[in-house]
């Protein structure tokens, strides 16, 4: 019997995108186990702030030098085995949160109002890259914000547009576990 790994597991989700027009976000989680091996975490981390500082979308003056800086910073990177100066990351990291620090007050306490989504996986790549919650869980979680979409058709979760990010997820992972598992 063929064992599952993780991509077969995303392929599954892809697929149920194809079929039903979404999937269970929580279908996601298979990467916690994922993560539990080391460099993973934090070369996924790295990945997808550089995925989201390459998204073309129309944004402020502000968030295009922030995007601008994140470019710069991630250039010559190696996402597979990311080397990324810490005084650097943790400068771009404060400007980053600095950016997108208004609060909302809402009946069950303060909420964060992002107005900027790839500003905001960016910060959280780097958030885990340095350290600062690097546990598998909050790996699922930037797996889980990078691929959810909204789409009124079918709510928030991945659906649409998130097919292919599962798909370019999928050839991460084959790179990664080419490199550090056989």
């Amino acid at each position: 019997m063929k064992r599952t790994t993780i991509s077969d597991k995303l392929q599954e989700i892809a697929a149920a995108i194809d079929q039903h027009g979404s999937a269970n976000l929580t279908r996601l989680a298979v990467f916690k186990k994922w993560f539990e091996v080391s460099r993973r975490l934090s070369s996924f981390a790295i990945f997808i702030a550089d995925r989201a500082s390459k998204q073309k979308k129309k944004t402020t003056k502000e968030a295009e030098e922030l995007i601008r800086e994140v470019r710069t910073l991630l250039a010559d990177v190696d996402v597979f085995a990311p080397v990324i100066p810490r005084e650097a990351a943790t400068k771009l990291l404060i400007s980053l949160r600095a950016f997108q620090n208004e609060h909302k007050n809402i009946p069950w306490g303060a909420v964060r109002i992002i107005s900027d989504h790839n500003l905001y996986l960016i910060e959280c790549g780097l958030q885990i890259y340095l350290g600062r919650g690097d546990t598998p869980a909050d790996g699922y979680r930037l797996a889980a914000d990078y691929c959810e979409n909204y789409d009124w058709r079918y709510g928030t979760g991945p659906n649409g547009p998130s097919r292919r990010r599962i798909e370019e997820i999928i050839d991460f992972v084959h790179h990664v576990e080419a490199r550090y598992d056989h």
